[in-house]
């Protein structure tokens, strides 16, 4: 099974250019991002302090997390619920970054991981694909962005949704999300010694997407030398 881990501070385009590359190349795409989001998710539902170990771990166990593709899309199951949708908010995100802190929710996601990478070729994002998930991966990327340029993006998205949002909110929330994720003890984010560094920044969303592409092709020719 060939492995591409790509890793990245919140608002980089890893997501949507990670699915765009799986489905140009037939790979499968994980969104990692997407499986803290409903373990979040759920700790919230329930009044749960996400920052709090003490109060989120004795709920793991009852929090039941799934990727499932309908119509050939990936949907995010939580309990059974589908909540692909209200994952997606500033809070969300936050509520995220807070339980992806805490060491028994990294065990919990991690075995499901590298599960589907077992098993499939895969592109798979986050914040320590490279470095504690798939230390392994055959094509490593750490994808970034200005936080003024990835804070557009995230506006964009928004206004997409019809939602109401200011660019300083959005702004504040990436730095902040920026420095809980670089700091935390458990995985913090960095880039991996072998990852390549791809800063989006000045590129198009086509040209993000056909130089991670590229890079792929080139890891994958280079395995079969």
């Amino acid at each position: 099974m060939f492995s591409v881990a790509i890793d990245g501070p919140a608002g980089a385009g890893k997501s949507s250019v990670a699915r765009r590359a799986a489905a140009a190349l037939s790979f499968i795409y994980v969104d990692t991002g997407a499986l803290y989001r409903a373990v979040g998710y759920c700790a919230a539902q329930k009044g749960s302090d996400t920052k709090s170990a003490a109060e989120v771990e004795p709920l793991l166990d009852s929090i039941s997390v799934d990727l499932k593709f309908v119509n050939g899309e990936q949907r995010v199951f939580a309990n059974g619920e589908d909540v692909s949708e209200a994952i997606r908010t500033p809070d969300m995100a936050m509520h995220a970054s807070n339980v992806s802190a805490i060491p028994a929710v990294r065990a919990k996601l991690l075995d499901m991981q590298r599960s589907l990478a077992a098993r499939n070729n895969v592109i798979m994002d986050g914040r320590d694909i490279g470095t504690v998930v798939l230390p392994n991966a055959q094509v490593k990327i750490f994808l970034t962005a200005s936080p003024e340029s990835r804070a557009m993006r995230r506006l964009a998205d928004h206004k997409a949704r019809g939602e109401e949002i200011s660019f300083e909110t959005l702004l504040d929330d990436i730095k902040r999300r920026d420095e809980a994720d670089s700091t935390r003890a458990a995985a913090p984010l960095k880039q991996a010694e072998d990852a390549v560094l791809v800063d989006t920044t000045e590129l198009s969303f086509e040209e993000s997407v056909e130089t991670v592409i590229a890079l792929i092709q080139k890891g994958m020719n280079q395995g079969k030398e």
